[in-house]
């Protein structure tokens, strides 16, 4: 099944992520919906191999939260200790949600016999984990340490997201590498603006932006990665302007492009993920009308003119990482639906 980043956490459809500071709308049921992640990295000094790590996408769309749940639930709760024996390519993804999953079942194939740990805020979704192979804990219940960390976990769960980053630096026994994902919102235009990954990201710019970028400091003085995460769905006529850019890459092509810098061992570095083929709000729906795949029609946006966001090129990365998307485009991914 295709699958791809989206703002909400859909299980049973494809989706395609995509990063956007504005409020998301949702297509029919197989719509694949858009995405960017922006990945900062740092893995240890200490070993010259390659330990690639897992992270969920979140805060797509404007905001979706793939990652750990909150709230309060009672349940089994598997606690790994640092005790037991920790192999060198064992991952632990914090707030394993949609990505993260996807990281971590590519992960357990690259890597036979590994150990794939998942830390979440409740036990919610412990026994889904399990099933998937993935060893759940609680926050706050493990005291283990891991050569490779994703963190993906949304900030909308928490009213410290950078101490969190620091907390799950700790879990980090510096042998591989830690992997943040964040969020192209830290990138403040609104006019079209082309960005890359040595685009200047100052803080100060807007309190979500300085959320992202104090837990992205948290990473990389750590020495970890970071990408990160956005997603967009929603039906019918939708009150948004139609020319506001999306930035967009397939949730499997986020997973491996995740893979692909964690097994570098890079150190202090900046990767950026998307498809290299923005499309407006407007474009995204016409590749879906046209596309012959969906029995309904999307009507049209009809919000008041506002600024049009920025454009995201990853060459850089593509050419450094040596990383190539599985689908190239939206236009692409739609034409391979059933």
């Amino acid at each position: 099944m295709l699958s791809y980043y989206a703002s909400a956490s859909p299980r049973s459809f494809p989706l395609y992520t995509c990063c956007s500071t504005r409020s998301s709308f949702s297509l029919p049921s197989l719509v694949p919906v858009p995405g960017v992640s922006r990945y900062r990295m740092h893995t240890s000094l200490s070993s010259s191999r390659s330990r690639p790590m897992a992270q969920p996408f979140r805060h797509f769309p404007a905001c979706a939260a793939l990652g750990s749940n909150a709230g309060v639930s009672s349940g089994t709760v598997s606690e790994p200790s640092s005790s037991s024996v920790v192999g060198q390519h064992d991952l632990l993804i914090v707030g394993p949600g949609v990505l993260g999953r996807l990281v971590a079942e590519q992960w357990q194939k690259d890597y036979p016999g590994c150990n794939v740990f998942g830390q979440t805020m409740t036990t919610d979704h412990h026994e889904e984990l399990t099933k998937l192979g993935i060893k759940p804990s609680l926050r706050g219940t493990s005291d283990i340490q891991c050569p490779n960390i994703m963190f993906c976990a949304p900030p909308s769960r928490t009213a410290d997201y950078p101490n969190d980053v620091r907390l799950a630096t700790t879990h980090w026994n510096g042998e591989g590498s830690f992997l943040f994902t964040s969020s192209s919102a830290v990138y403040e235009c609104d006019n079209g603006g082309l960005f890359d990954e040595d685009s200047p990201v100052p803080i100060g710019t807007s309190s979500r932006a300085n959320v992202l970028l104090k837990a992205e400091k948290a990473a990389l003085e750590a020495n970890a990665n970071r990408g990160a995460h956005v997603y967009y769905l929603k039906k019918g006529v939708v009150d948004l302007h139609p020319d506001h850019i999306l930035n967009l890459i397939h949730y499997e092509d986020a997973a491996t492009l995740a893979i692909a810098i964690m097994k570098k061992n890079l150190r202090g570095r900046v990767f950026l993920g998307c498809d290299n083929n923005p499309l407006s709000r407007h474009e995204l729906m016409e590749c879906v009308n046209q596309s012959g795949k969906f029995k309904k029609k999307f009507q049209g946006f009809t919000g008041p003119e506002e600024p049009i966001g920025k454009k995201l090129n990853n060459s850089k990365t593509r050419a450094e990482i040596g990383w190539q998307p599985k689908y190239p485009t939206f236009a692409h991914f739609l034409s391979l639906l059933a």
